[in-house]
Parts: structure tokens; sequence; C-alpha cells
């Protein structure tokens, strides 16, 4: 039995809204991919660790970023699609419309916290405020990022413990390895000692660990000494500061603070002196911090 005409247009015009619809989605689908692997690319730099690292990085972001765009995409193409399907059936489309704005409204409400999450995940991806293998503090916590989606970010700090954050409830966050780190090494000398000759003698010592070929892709640029920090009794503090590749500044203030170690010994015997005061809290680089090696996290 044949089919009346008017029945086989709308038939024929149902298909071609669907295949357009279908076509427009993975038209869609792989411009997103493209765009998202873009944006997410950005120049790799130190050791093989480094590269592991902002790969997996930049394939966590480009995955949640297509993810969010594909699945709005297809959600808002087969909609439409599905809209005009039904205004070719001679459907009342007014009444639909209605009740699904009634519908997403108490949907809104009802899952806000929900839907601010995925708009603080979307943003923290897009601006790329950190991601896997950062070191990053949160509120109280600080720690290593190991994963970064759209409702959470999961952070392991010093002592082990995974926290699972919500993305929706982070209201600010300070990011210890992005581009680069500065070792801060806050050293005490001897109060009678020539602050001039010390502060030579410290500058050519950390110059001369920058020039070292073993640190050289470590320090980007050359050390300087910022002064006197503080002044005691029976010594003076004096700072520091290097320039490094992110998270290597803990290894640099190891390194750094023993060599001037022994270089201020030198200095405090033919000054007649037998030995040095003993480094104080004012040490900023003496402690622990959860990007260090052997603490579970970090490099």
């Amino acid at each position: 039995m044949d089919l009346p005409y008017a029945t086989v247009l709308v038939l024929q015009g149902l298909i071609f809204v669907v295949l357009l619809a279908l076509i427009v989605r993975l038209a869609s689908r792989r411009l997103i991919n493209r765009v998202t692997a873009r944006a997410t690319l950005s120049q790799e730099s130190g050791s093989e660790r480094s590269h592991s690292m902002l790969g997996e990085r930049h394939q966590q972001r480009a995955s949640a970023l297509g993810s969010v765009l594909g699945n709005a995409a297809s959600v808002t193409i087969f909609t439409i699609a599905a809209f005009i399907i039904l205004g070719d059936m001679g459907l009342n489309l007014a009444p639909i419309l209605a009740s699904a704005g009634v519908l997403g409204i108490a949907i809104g409400f009802g899952a806000q916290n929900l839907v601010m999450d995925f708009l603080a995940g979307t943003f923290i991806l897009l601006e790329d405020q950190y991601g896997v293998g950062d070191v990053i503090d949160i509120d109280t916590i600080s720690g290593t990022v190991e994963a970064v989606s759209l409702r959470i970010t999961r952070v392991r700090d010093v002592n082990g413990v995974i926290w699972h954050i919500r993305n929706g409830t982070i209201t600010k966050s300070g990011n210890e390895s992005h581009g680069w780190a500065r070792a801060v090494v806050d050293f005490p000398v001897p109060y009678d000692l020539d602050i001039s000759l010390v502060r030579q003698m410290m500058e050519q010592t950390a110059v001369a660990m920058w020039q070292d070929p073993d640190w050289q892709e470590v320090i980007l640029e050359r050390p300087e000494v910022w002064g006197v920090q503080e002044v005691t009794s029976d010594s003076v503090l004096v700072r520091v500061i290097a320039r490094t590749a992110p998270l290597r500044q803990w290894e640099v203030g190891r390194e750094l603070r023993e060599r001037l170690k022994l270089a201020l010994a030198s200095l405090a015997a033919a000054a007649g002196r037998t030995s040095l005061p003993e480094p104080g809290p004012g040490d900023s680089g003496g402690s622990a911090s959860p990007g260090e090696p052997g603490t579970g996290s970090g490099t």
C-alpha cells in the first residue's frame, strides 16, 4: 500500500533532519577535539619526567574540555533537531517549551551545587590555573595535584593523604610550580664578619653553582644576593635567591646551602672564627615541602 504523498514528504524531512544533525554533531566533535588539543598545547622543557607530567596534564585538560564542549554541542544539536521534527509532525511546541522551562528551573535549584562545581572546573581547566603534577595550596591543604576533573580536584599532601576538593568550594588557590620557582636561602653569618666580604663570597658561590653544568638547566638565571634580612645579637641573616625550574627550588636550596656553609666556614676560619651560627627558623629554604622528592609527592 502506497503512503500518501504528504506523509512521504514528512518522512523525508525527518530523515533529512536526523542525518543533518548527525553530520553536524560529527563535524562539531572533530572541531572541538582539534581546538582543545591546540588550546592545551604549550612548550615543554626539562627532563623526561617533566615531559611525561606535561603530557598527562595536557591530555587530561583536552579530554575534560573536549568532553564538556562535545556534550554541550550534542545536547544543543539534538534538542534543536527534536523540536524541528516535532514541529514538522504538527505538534504544538508552546506547552512543551513551557514545561521544559519549568523543569529546567527546578533542576537548576536542586543541583545548583553541582552546576557550580562544573562551572568552576571548566574555568580552572580553561584558564590553566593548575594541572596534574602542580604543587598547590588550597585553603589549609597543600600538596601535589593528582587529578583535575570538572567536579573535583584531587590533591595528595606531604603525609600521603588524598584530598578530594569540590571545585565549587575553591575560592582561591596558590600554584607553586607554574612556569618557574624561586629558591630562597636565608643564611646566618657571624656578627663580626665584614658584610661586604660575605656578600661577595656568597654571590661567587651562588654564581659558581649556576655555571656548574649539572645545574645549568635547573637554575634559570643568575642568582642574586638580596642582602641582610635580619640582625640578632650574635648573627646576621643574609638572603640569597635563585630562580629555578618548577618544583626544583628545594633541591637547589639544599645544594646552595651546603656550598654556602663550606665557603662561609673558610671565610670564618680566615677571620679567626671556629664555628658558624646555627641556621634558625627564619631559613625559608629549610622546611619540608609537598613537592620535595622523598615525600611521596613532587619531583
